[in-house]
């Protein structure tokens, strides 16, 4: 077989990666240079590290881990409505929210009927280019499972116990034009972790690269 041959078979073979659908594990995402994503995501690649699962009463969402070279980690996720977004989570600490909101502000979110409404105080260097001036709740304790699996390869226990995947709490809130919002999840032993979420066309990766 001549060099040529060789080197075309090896072309075809190789794994094709259409969408954020279809990513495993070590696969490359490039992000795009618009000036719509924070500075810390643009023309940033980042790897799959792993791919977890969140499982609710109505669905099912695939989480992908991504880690960037600049030691940024991130939570991809895809959300299907009337268009199919990009979610994009970055996991922020109490020091953030504290910087964000007034905290008795903030702790409204977790006051029946949940129909928090927060104003932005100021950024931190975290948050910068990530945030809204306001946000308005749209998610109160919706119990929901996490799942260390991948559900599109791995099927899930519909029983309780170790299978079951570890219970929490979602709160979520989402500013005026949907694009941007803040999630929190609260597990059964009282841990709590904040995410700022931003929501971005699938045209964002413009391309992908298979780790295998």
């Amino acid at each position: 077989m001549s060099f040529l041959k060789r080197l075309f078979k090896k072309k075809a073979d190789e794994r094709q990666v259409n969408s954020a659908e279809e990513l495993k594990v070590k696969d490359i995402i490039v992000l795009t240079d618009s000036f719509a994503l924070p500075e810390s995501l643009r023309t940033q690649q980042f790897q799959v590290s792993a791919i977890n699962c969140y499982e609710f009463e109505s669905d099912t969402q695939t989480e992908w881990v991504l880690q960037g070279a600049n030691n940024l980690e991130l939570y991809l996720t895809i959300e299907n409505d009337d268009q199919t977004y990009l979610k994009f989570a970055l996991k922020i600490q109490h020091q953030d929210i504290e910087s964000l909101f007034d905290l008795d502000e903030f702790a409204t979110v977790f006051d029946e009927p949940g129909e928090a409404f927060l104003e932005k105080k100021s950024d931190s260097s975290l948050t910068s280019g990530w945030s809204s001036p306001q946000y308005q709740q749209q998610v109160f304790a919706k119990v929901g499972y996490f799942h260390r699996r991948d559900n599109r390869t791995e099927s899930l226990s519909a029983y309780e116990g170790n299978e079951a995947g570890e219970q929490f709490e979602l709160y979520s809130l989402l500013d005026e034009e949907q694009a941007r919002g803040i999630d929190i999840e609260v597990w059964q032993d009282g841990d709590t972790d904040l995410f700022i979420t931003l929501y971005r066309p699938t045209s964002d990766i413009i391309d992908i690269f298979p780790g295998s």
